[in-house]
């Protein structure tokens, strides 16, 4: 499969059913509010430890995530709040985590760079960087050596491209034939390092070549060429059982955490990107197509308003984990002597 037969989105695949369309911008609203309102959260003191916020990528994670099947995996990297929403994990539970209450999707143990929902086949975020690659070949051979006939979607950023990971995942992976995509989130910005000074091949996606991996690289700015490039590579896995490295070029708006004074990129570049913004951009697209007015956009906006604002509510009520279970599942629980 060529790289322009995956990147381009044909006219019929551009237009889904006006509720498919809705969907795809709730989901969007939904992790760009819930996010703002997690800076807000961070800002009050009311989040704590790192915030790594993904405004400006939300299409890559909805547009992905609604190609994948339920019972396909995920893995993702720290900046994994988009993934865990478009996932279905409640925004109450993640909020709850964020805080680090028990009601979290990880008892509060876990925070925003580790969130993880096994029923959801959501295989956690990961603070180390590639260090979500190995584990989805894991899961990847588990599935080949069963038989079954899932596909593994690995989310990372530009900067796990410079780690030994990334070669040694991407080698095995097309060496055992494993069903993963790799899907690079390329924001440009490795931390604060831009891509063009730790790479010297930019095009991330070309690196499949020293793997014999097929690659395509898709507008990680537009969520229908997302879903359509992750749905055809999705079907090339599936049906060859072979990994596919995609890139997806996409920018963040905000800093690369919380924590990060964003010194290192020009304003006007990031200004620049902004007239890209994901969700405007889709929005006019909705209502040029007559697929949405701006009753429906209202009612959708006031919709994703009322269960933040509940899933805030929910994080501020809910308690932390007792004491007496800080060493639930860290060491195992002592066993009675066997009897002679």
């Amino acid at each position: 499969m060529s790289e322009a037969a995956i990147a381009s989105v044909p006219e019929a695949e551009a237009w889904p059913a006006r509720e498919r369309c809705l969907a795809l911008l709730r989901q969007m609203l939904l992790v760009r509010r819930f996010e703002e309102r997690a800076a807000e959260c961070y800002q009050q003191g009311l989040i704590r430890g790192f915030l790594h916020l993904g405004i400006g990528q939300e299409a890559v994670a909805v547009g992905a995530i609604a190609a994948l099947e339920p019972d396909d995996r995920i893995v993702a990297a720290y900046r994994e709040h988009g993934q865990a929403l478009a996932r279905g994990v409640p925004a109450a539970s993640v909020m709850a985590e964020m805080f680090g209450k028990a009601t979290g999707c990880c008892r509060g143990r876990g925070g925003s760079m580790h969130l993880f929902d096994a029923a959801r086949r959501l295989y956690g975020g990961n603070a180390i960087v590639a260090g979500g690659l190995p584990l989805a070949c894991g899961l990847a051979l588990a599935d080949r050596i069963l038989g079954r006939p899932h596909v593994t979607a690995c989310f990372f950023g530009d900067g796990a491209v410079a780690e030994g990971e990334f070669h040694e995942s991407l080698n095995l992976a097309a060496l055992w034939v494993l069903p993963v995509l790799f899907l690079c989130e390329n924001n440009l910005y490795a931390m604060g390092t831009r891509l063009d000074r730790h790479q010297a091949m930019a095009d991330i996606h070309r690196k499949g070549d020293a793997y014999a991996m097929p690659h395509a690289v898709v507008d990680g700015m537009d969520v229908l060429a997302v879903e359509a490039a992750v749905r055809r590579a999705v079907e090339q896995v599936r049906g060859t059982g072979r990994p596919f490295l995609l890139e997806a070029r996409t920018y963040r708006f905000r800093a690369h955490s919380m924590y990060d004074a964003e010194l290192y990129r020009p304003r006007e570049e990031v200004e620049r990107w902004k007239q890209r913004d994901p969700l405007p951009l889709f929005i006019a697209r909705l209502q040029d197509g007559g697929r949405l007015d701006d009753a429906a956009l209202a009612a959708v906006e006031a919709e994703v308003a009322a269960e933040i604002d509940a899933a805030v509510a929910a994080a501020q009520a809910a308690a932390v984990e007792p004491v007496a279970d800080l060493l639930r599942d860290v060491v195992a629980p002592s066993s009675p002597e066997p009897q002679t």
